[in-house]
């Protein structure tokens, strides 16, 4: 492992349910820390008292029925503080804030939602100002496979489908999950590709169908170039 110092960096790894995530984001956590510095991580939606609210009232709610833009304020409300409240505090003090998900999210979620990516953008400027990712990796796996990996069956979707976001959340339950329509999965598989044409800040894409060992190479490589 590569020990990496990124004092005062903010990354983002993103991408769709089953992607690897969490596995990644260990693994450059450890990094940094091997590297003596201190890791911030950070969890979007939620991370903070107020953000765990509308968390919950967006994982307790059907968002079928909840306009995108009601949505996706929901969502940016929820970043405003995590920014004021984690992120940006712990930037200026120095730290590696590592964040799973962020705007990025947005612009794939609700855009397959119906929504302007460009507008998510627009929107997420005015919640967070000038706090952006210094990098954002998206791992990038079909829909089919994320199925898989994570239980769900592909099958199943599109029964009583929901168009929001909710499959962000660790916590929703499978079921609800299952009914979302698999060419809304795939659409945001397209919209995450797309991410690096329109995001106002770096966004590399990473192939996630390999080994975790194979993902891993191409993470730290991806560091190295955008922030050294």
């Amino acid at each position: 492992m590569r020990r990496m110092d990124l004092a005062g960096k903010f990354i983002v790894i993103d991408g769709p349910d089953g992607s690897g995530k969490g596995v990644q984001l260990d693994r450059l956590a450890a990094a940094v820390a091997a590297g003596g510095g201190t890791v911030c991580r950070a969890r979007d939606p939620g991370g903070t008292v107020v953000g765990d609210r509308i968390r919950h009232v967006l994982l307790d709610f059907d968002l079928s029925g909840m306009d995108k833009r009601c949505e996706t304020l929901l969502f940016m409300a929820s970043r405003a503080q995590l920014v004021a409240e984690v992120i940006r505090p712990a930037l200026t003090a120095g730290q590696t804030v590592l964040c799973d998900r962020y705007i990025s999210a947005t612009c794939a979620y609700q855009g397959a939602a119906g929504m302007d990516p460009a507008e998510g953008v627009a929107i997420g400027r005015h919640a967070v100002g000038d706090t952006w990712p210094d990098l954002t990796i998206v791992l990038d796996v079909p829909a089919e496979v994320g199925f898989e990996r994570i239980g769900r069956k592909a099958h199943h979707a599109g029964q009583a489908a929901a168009v929001g976001q909710l499959s962000m959340f660790s916590g929703a339950q499978a079921d609800a999950m299952e009914r979302r329509p698999l060419a809304f999965h795939r659409r945001v598989c397209e919209l995450f590709r797309e991410l690096p044409r329109y995001y106002p800040r770096p966004v590399v894409v990473i192939d996630a169908q390999r080994s975790a060992d194979q993902v891993w190479a191409d993470v730290q490589a991806a560091v190295q170039r955008a922030l050294h």
